[in-house]
């Protein structure tokens, strides 16, 4: 029997099972398609005692986040954006200067703690991916290569780096071991320091049908309820919090030590917590609808495909992402309905989708060949695509986005 990543309850009720899908990020050369491809089942499952969402770890962190991770997050100019308006409002917040120490967890290519390094703040980033923090370093951001935990922060309060302000931009759902990696924070965070945590909103998963956000380098799915109790169980205690549109719907949580009187209470936790309570999350019927939503978007997205390739349409897709992939191989969508998928990252380029083994090409690919219709793999980015991609427009082309249901955009 299963039992929960946070509290160790037996896990029995299921929240979505989307099949057997390969690993999000695991994109194919040309000479691995005629190899046998790992598939793993994503089956989500939902703690009746604290209410976490999780899924199985079945393949390890280190064989995911590994040298040849794909993901890099300064392809997305709205995201950039959105993280420097962070790092400024975290630095007058708590006003930060040449003597504060910042950290990062999962710091990718350093696309947010070039913000700090230019305004002169001291910042280290920890990243597992090597690749990855190789260009972060070539930023200028001092990046340590570990996954991130108990023994790694006490190393670095041991050689006396501790931290005014911690940020963990969705990594908190990547986190296998959720209790080392929190009790982890706690060591490293100063005694009147700040943790910053976002990570998509699970109330907003739920009400949206977001169920492509589910993939094998999520461990975890999140609620405002969850956090507090995993954050108390470690001498932390979330004194803020924000809703974020990014990512369809995110929370930003702002905790610290329990001890520390420094930072206030926010009226805003006690009203998300209410309002999530009012909504069902403390209910397990609440989790059993979702599965029936998750099938009936499926349904649509198919209805949508077949009835085009009827028509002789050309459908291509848009932005590489991993919730893309989990949409495709959970509705079985190959290069029957999807001619290739474009993404701006040069690091996916070339390769192939993993599962349905559609080519990925740069966007310019669809300018050449002029298809009828774009579908939006990366819904949360949509308005940024439209706009980089408004020429279609000149031929007729239209834009599709799959989530929370199909819908083509005027």
């Amino acid at each position: 029997m299963k039992s929960c990543r946070f509290c160790g309850a037996e896990l029995e009720q299921s929240f979505a099972d989307l099949g057997m899908s390969p690993i999000s990020n695991a994109f194919l050369r040309a000479d691995q398609l005629t190899s046998m491809e790992p598939f793993y089942p994503l089956h989500a499952y939902v703690c009746s005692k604290c209410f976490l969402v999780q899924l199985d770890e079945f393949e390890s962190a280190g064989n995911i986040f590994d040298a040849h991770y794909a993901y890099f997050s300064s392809f997305s100019e709205s995201w950039l954006a959105h993280c420097e308006k962070h790092v400024r409002q975290m630095t007058e917040r708590l006003e930060l200067d040449e003597q504060s120490q910042v950290v990062e967890i999962a710091s990718n290519d350093g696309y947010l703690l070039q913000y700090f390094v230019q305004a002169g703040i001291p910042a280290l980033g920890i990243e597992p991916a090597r690749n990855v923090a190789a260009a972060a370093e070539a930023r200028g951001v001092r990046t340590l290569v570990s996954f991130f935990g108990g023994k790694v922060a006490a190393e670095l309060a041991e050689s006396g780096t501790t931290a005014d302000l911690i940020i963990g931009n969705n990594v908190l759902a990547h986190v296998p071991d959720l209790n080392d990696f929190v009790a982890g924070l706690a060591t490293l965070l100063k005694a009147d320091g700040t943790i910053s945590l976002e990570f998509p909103h699970l109330l907003c998963l739920m009400e949206n049908n977001q169920f492509d956000t589910i993939y094998h380098e999520h461990f975890s799915y999140f609620s405002l309820q969850t956090v507090t109790r995993v954050f108390d169980a470690h001498g932390l205690r979330v004194y803020d919090v924000d809703r974020l549109s990014t990512h369809g719907g995110s929370l930003r949580v702002y905790g610290c030590h329990k001890a520390s009187s420094a930072l206030k209470g926010s009226g805003a936790v006690a009203a998300l917590l209410a309002e999530e309570q009012r909504k069902g999350l403390l209910n397990l019927d609440t989790y059993k609808q979702f599965a029936e939503n998750v099938r009936e978007t499926k349904r649509k997205l198919l209805g949508f495909l077949i009835g085009a390739k009827r028509q002789g349409k050309v459908i291509v897709g848009y932005g590489a992402a991993a919730k893309g992939n989990t949409l495709l191989n959970y509705c079985g969508v190959q290069r029957d309905f999807i001619d290739y998928v474009v993404d701006r990252s040069p690091h996916k380029q070339n390769r192939f989708l993993p599962g349905t083994h559609i080519p990925v090409y740069s966007p310019e690919k669809i300018l050449e060949t002029r298809p009828d219709y774009v579908l939006i793999l990366p819904w949360n980015l949509k308005d940024e695509i439209v706009q980089q991609m408004r020429e279609i427009r000149a031929w007729g082309g239209r834009f599709v986005v799959p989530i929370p249901a199909t819908e083509i955009l005027e």
